[in-house]
């Protein structure tokens, strides 16, 4: 779809990928809403904040009410707690799935009425490699991740006939926040990997590997398991 003069709804946009995307959405020509959960704190210029929080439905409905001209949905927010499935602790477990699988698809539900009545439009989701390969360190995130490829794919054959595309992001290790305590390990720019992201929603792509490590990744599916450590 062409993205000059879209108009797109990022959420978590006040910082590492989301921030890139709300960007560059700007420098291609959109009209761009910030959702995030503190408005007031974003520092972001040329954007429309926007109080939204991926695990309150009432703030989700209103945002939907606010933002009734978005053409497109970036499902960006999300977060990672690093608890294994055996023995983590239950709560942040239940966390990375409401915030990772469940705020998606609740902003999915509250947004895709919006995108049809303005005559379609696309909905992107930031997914992971770790959709496909599940460290026992990341259990929960890994499961939430999972759950939301299905989310994505199911989606997209459900929305096809409002004539809205559903497409999904996968990638490894970004330099964000996110993986700050990771050390020096090999992470990919979210500045190109928005980049990455942003072409994939004006070609109408269903995936968008934005990593040599995805790729690798998502060709080996076939071939059973895939190892937590792929060379």
């Amino acid at each position: 779809m062409e993205l000059n003069g879209a108009t797109a709804l990022v959420t978590g946009a006040n910082r590492g990928l989301g921030r890139h995307l709300a960007t560059q959405l700007l420098d291609r020509g959109a009209a761009v809403y910030a959702a995030v959960r503190h408005p007031d704190a974003l520092d972001l210029p040329g954007v429309t904040a926007l109080r939204l929080d991926v695990t309150d439905d009432a703030s989700i409905h209103a945002a939907a009410k606010i933002a009734a001209d978005t053409t497109v949905l970036i499902n960006n927010a999300g977060i990672s707690t690093y608890t294994p499935l055996g023995t983590g602790d239950m709560g942040s477990i239940d966390r990375e799935i409401d915030t990772n699988f469940y705020g998606p698809l609740r902003v999915t539900r509250a947004f895709a009425p919006v995108i049809a009545a303005n005559g379609g439009g696309a909905i992107l989701n930031v997914l992971s490699v770790v959709s496909w390969m599940h460290p026992a360190q990341a259990g929960g995130y890994a499961a939430a991740k999972a759950a939301a490829w299905a989310l994505t794919d199911a989606t997209r054959e459900e929305l096809a006939p409002q004539r809205i595309t559903v497409s999904g992001l996968h990638v490894g290790l970004m330099d964000t926040d996110m993986t700050a305590g990771m050390g020096e390990v090999p992470k990919a720019d979210p500045a190109d990997v928005a980049a990455q992201a942003l072409d994939g929603i004006a070609s109408g792509a269903s995936e968008i590997l934005a990593d040599d490590l995805t790729r690798q990744v998502r060709q080996g599916l076939a071939y059973g398991p895939i190892p937590t450590q792929v060379a």
